[in-house]
């Protein structure tokens, strides 16, 4: 129970630091990195869900805009090298996540056997 009570903290810090920044970045930050989301006001609200997820990748391209680091042909340009890294790491992550999983499971069907379940008998209260 430890792990999961970690793991819930771990999401929620990440999902409670992603809104802080997503709203921070939806009301001033966006206007800097896009120049045709100047005084729109009404779609922003929509970008909200999609930039708490994905914080880490907003703030790092806000940053990079703030700092002047940033190409302007940058956001027209598909990511491919790091397209082709993150499949690489899909294509071998997967499966071994896959296979822990499999074997490191607490009840498979080798450690219990089987029960044959019987129906309720009439007059016998369901709990």
């Amino acid at each position: 129970m430890e792990t999961a009570e970690r793991l819930l903290a771990i999401g929620q810090g990440y999902l409670w630091i992603g809104l802080v920044v997503a709203a921070v970045f939806l009301a001033w930050g966006i206007d800097r990195v896009e120049a045709k989301a100047q005084g729109a006001w009404i779609f922003r609200p929509l970008l909200l869900p999609g930039a708490v997820l994905i914080w880490p990748l907003v703030l790092w391209r806000w940053l990079r805009v703030e700092r002047g680091n940033a190409c302007p042909q940058a956001p027209y340009r598909p990511p491919l090298t790091a397209q082709r890294l993150f499949s690489m790491i899909v294509i071998f992550a997967c499966p071994a996540i896959l296979m822990g999983a499999l074997l490191l499971r607490q009840d498979g069907p080798l450690e219990r056997p089987a029960v044959q379940l019987a129906a309720p008998q009439e007059g016998q209260a369901h709990e």
